[in-house]
């Protein structure tokens, strides 16, 4: 398999992650905002693993997409004994009593996949302003350099909407100024549920009289809803899609070509990562400790964390091989119904 430069620099940074120093006997608590979203049962199953095999015991908690729910959450799994607590926020910043709380106990905390700005959470994700930027450049790529965009972006209170969002119109904005592209639909999305993109596709085709000839879809669930909504008007496949996350459906649908691009980000590397990270915090070290971490001031209050940030792989018809010889994927999965000249079909 030929690896992209973004796959080896990613393999390059999870090799750089020393192994932690035994923690043994200690608890690592998992504050996960919607678990029922496939991509967390991955990241869960290498944090899961790698916790174990060091001696120790994971314990987690599933918020259900309730920013109440997850501060009952954390602090249960404080009275349960954390050493350290991932907190995947559903809300960031209503999730900062429970952060305080912790910070004032003296527990660690990593801010997983999702930003909190607190300067005692170590932040791992991948890149979310590179991800905009790469769905943004696959659409022009694609030859989709003008015309009616619409723009399916996540939900309000998740920082990373917001992320995506700044790498997109960086991308965009020479053809939106020029006018090429015209902005003609852009919500937020509740909870970035599909059910609810596709409610939002279908009233921006509404409003539009179908005259839409792109859509900015932030993930790959959203991505459903939207090609879901585009199927009823009988116009998937004619108007292209992105998305991210690597969801096993929409790498079908790019197979399909109803999707145009998902930027890939391997979560079991995100999790081994994050895991080896929350074993060192374990053990007594700091922040600054864990390797590949930088400075990062990105946020809306421009709290200055410390963070460890992944690069994304973006999939499209032309690469769907990588995800298939990396074992994310089946082929029979990825291939079902694919069109003629699908990358490793």
């Amino acid at each position: 398999m030929k690896k992209t430069l973004l796959a080896i620099a990613a393999s390059s940074l999870i090799a750089a992650v020393a192994t932690p120093a035994m923690a043994k006997d200690k608890i690592i608590g998992v504050s996960w905002k919607v678990f029922q979203e496939e991509r967390w049962k991955r990241d869960e199953a290498v944090i899961k693993e790698i916790v174990e095999a060091n001696g120790d015991k994971y314990i987690s908690a599933d918020a259900q997409g309730s920013a109440a729910k997850q501060l009952t959450d954390v602090e249960s799994l404080i009275s349960q004994g954390a050493d350290v607590l991932m907190i995947v926020p559903f809300d960031s910043e209503a999730i900062l009593p429970a952060v305080e709380q912790a910070s004032a106990e003296g527990i660690p905390m990593i801010a997983y996949d999702v930003q909190i700005e607190h300067p005692d959470s170590l932040y791992i994700t991948f890149d979310n302003v590179g991800v905009g930027r790469m769905m943004a450049k696959t659409m022009l790529d694609s030859g989709q350099t003008e015309g009616n965009f619409a723009f399916i972006k996540g939900d309000q209170g998740d920082p990373n909407a917001t992320f995506l969002f700044e790498g997109i119109m960086e991308v965009l904005k020479e053809n939106i100024d020029g006018g090429k592209i015209k902005n003609v639909c852009e919500t937020f999305t509740d909870g970035w549920k599909p059910e609810n993109a596709q409610k939002n596709m279908e009233q921006c085709l509404t409003s539009q009289n179908n005259e839409v000839d792109a859509v900015i879809s932030e993930n790959d669930g959203m991505a459903g809803g939207v090609v879901a909504a585009l199927e009823a008007q009988g116009m998937a496949g004619n108007v292209p899609v992105t998305g991210q996350d690597g969801d096993l459906a929409a790498i079908n649908r790019v197979a399909r070509g109803t999707q145009l691009v998902s930027v890939w980000k391997d979560s079991r590397a995100l999790g081994k990562v994050a895991a080896e990270a929350a074993l060192m915090l374990a053990d007594g070290k700091a922040m600054t400790d864990v390797p590949n971490t930088a400075p990062f001031s990105g946020g809306k209050r421009g709290v200055e964390v410390v963070s460890i940030l992944l690069p994304p792989t973006p999939i499209t018809k032309s690469n769907i091989s990588a995800v298939i010889d990396a074992g994310w994927i089946e082929k029979s999965q990825a291939c079902e119904g694919a069109m003629d000249g699908v990358d490793g079909c």
